[in-house]
């Protein structure tokens, strides 16, 4: 088990924004906004540390090829351990620390998350279990599979590789995978949802980490306010074991999860 490192060796903010900036800049263009940059690197160690089993890159068009240049500089720095792995799935790329995410995929065919199903035929969203989408557990063995099937020398830096997803459900599979207690799932062939001025209770949990610099968002995801005494144990054993997870690290400190209740015109997932 590789030990952690010291938390005063972390790298200056300035370089850190710098190595975001150089790497995954689009031609002459520079790469993310500073907050950007930092926010991007908190998430980054977090799936290092196990915190998250991912992060889904979305700062601007930057490529795997982009993503793996600045994940090997950071690297280069200390900043993070080997064993990082860029997992293409249709345009969209991810930021995964392979052992860890298989770890939480095999707990979600355990039945550790909920599903909630918004498509727009249904007069209102309704809990449904893995077990009702016999493809969607197919999904994730497919993932599982191809994780653990990857050949990786440590020694090469970061890897990377794809999988393709004509017909997934990116929104229910990214939320599987970005470690959502609770993920929305709906018919491909309906258009819209049924959360439309639905009152929703959106769970964020925020660590702190550069001194001086606003927290890392962590995790944000909502559920419908009518079913959260329903999901209310999936939920509970969701931030336990967050806590838990927490406290077997020292870059991070001052955890905070809350929730508010909010109600929107539309819902774009």
């Amino acid at each position: 088990m590789s030990t952690l490192p010291d938390p005063m060796s972390t790298p200056s903010p300035q370089l850190l924004v710098a190595v975001a900036q150089q790497t995954l800049g689009l031609g002459k263009r520079k790469g993310p906004p500073r907050a950007a940059c930092l926010h991007l690197a908190g998430e980054v160690l977090a799936v290092a540390r196990g915190l998250k089993p991912a992060v889904l890159y979305d700062c601007n068009c930057a490529g795997a090829l982009a993503l793996q240049n600045y994940l090997e500089e950071l690297q280069g720095l200390g900043f993070l351990t080997l064993g990082l792995h860029i997992l293409e799935i249709g345009e969209n790329s991810l930021i995964v620390n392979p052992e860890h995410v298989c770890q939480h995929l095999k707990q979600v065919l355990l039945g550790t998350i909920a599903l909630v199903d918004v498509s727009s035929s249904k007069p209102h969203p309704s809990i449904c279990s893995l077990d009702e989408f016999q493809d969607l557990k197919a999904l994730v063995d497919t993932i599982i599979t191809h994780l653990q099937g990857l050949q990786r020398d440590f020694s090469l830096g970061v890897s990377h590789s794809r999988l393709h997803s004509s017909d997934w459900n990116l929104c229910t599979v990214f939320g599987i995978l970005l470690g959502y207690p609770v993920s929305y799932t709906f018919h491909l062939n309906q258009g819209d949802n049924c959360l439309a001025l639905t009152p929703l209770r959106v769970f964020t949990a925020r660590i702190s980490w550069l001194l001086g610099q606003p927290p890392v968002l962590l995790y944000s995801f909502s559920v419908p306010e009518s079913l959260f005494p329903a999901l209310r144990a999936i939920l509970s054993a969701w931030e336990k074991n967050l806590r838990t997870q927490f406290r077997t690290q020292n870059d991070f400190a001052d955890l905070s999860i809350a929730s508010e209740i909010v109600t929107l015109p539309a819902v774009a997932l």
